[in-house]
């Protein structure tokens, strides 16, 4: 990991009319770096996410990236530069088949500037690189799967198409909103090798997570907020040490339980 954070998030606060949503945070992330980010249930998670990926504007604080002030940016701006997301509640191109949901941001700014997926100067046909992303994050290339319309697809494949709808920007980080939920054990267990090796192919990623134990395995640091406001940032062990967030969180037997299975 480099010494310089790729993202500043500094003093970062969203008001809705008199409700603080997030309250100052600050944090930083460096390149090839995971950063889990956990809290409860309306916590401020996913309204930081959206302040730094401009879906939403901030009310004050800045955000950075590699030294650059892109608070206030639009979304499609920031993802130009190559921030992209996942979401919650998945947004694929329904009616369209898997391939033709990456043959669109193929078409973008970005992936012909960059000269597409993995690089080499040369996009190629359009539809034979989105079946490779798609294959890269498990896909069966030699299957139907890649040709069904998204609509039909089962929760596991659409998480996989949301990943794959980014790598096809040749992101420098991805943000991902519960990349976990909704996955059948087995498919968390073929997911987390994935999101592993997006981080060994130099990518940076930041995940909102409620499956503990999985985002304690890749994670490199943890940032815990409570009513937006930031508790603690550390390792796995430092943040479920930690009295306040047993407090805040999950109680003291829960922590103890979730760490012991980390």
């Amino acid at each position: 990991m480099s010494n310089q954070p790729i993202l500043q998030v500094q003093e970062v606060t969203k008001a809705f009319g008199g409700v603080i949503a997030v309250n100052g945070v600050t944090f930083d992330i460096f390149e090839k770096e995971i950063l889990g980010i956990i809290g409860p249930n309306g916590s401020g998670k996913t309204t930081l996410i959206n302040c730094v990926t401009g879906f939403i504007n901030v009310t004050s604080g800045k955000v950075l990236f590699r030294g650059k002030n892109i608070t206030g940016r639009p979304a499609h701006k920031i993802a130009d530069m190559g921030i992209t997301r996942t979401f919650q509640i998945m947004r694929p191109y329904y009616s369209l088949p898997c391939y033709k949901n990456l043959v669109i941001p193929l078409f973008s700014p970005r992936a012909k500037r960059t000269g597409g997926w993995r690089g080499g100067g040369k996009l190629g046909d359009r539809d034979t690189v989105g079946i490779d992303i798609l294959e890269e994050i498990g896909f069966e290339r030699d299957s139907f799967v890649p040709y069904k319309i998204a609509s039909t697809l089962p929760t596991g494949y659409l998480k996989r198409l949301e990943l794959a709808r980014c790598l096809a920007l040749k992101p420098e980080i991805i943000i991902c909103d519960e990349i976990f939920s909704g996955l059948s054990m087995s498919e968390i267990a073929s997911m987390v090798p994935l999101i592993e090796r997006l981080q060994m192919d130099g990518i940076t990623l930041i995940m909102i997570e409620h499956r503990l134990r999985e985002l304690f395995r890749v994670s490199n640091r943890i940032l815990v907020l409570n009513f937006g406001e930031k508790v603690i940032e550390g390792t796995p062990e430092e943040v479920m040490a930690d009295e306040k967030v047993k407090e805040v969180y999950f109680g003291s037997e829960k922590a103890e339980e979730v760490m012991s299975h980390a």
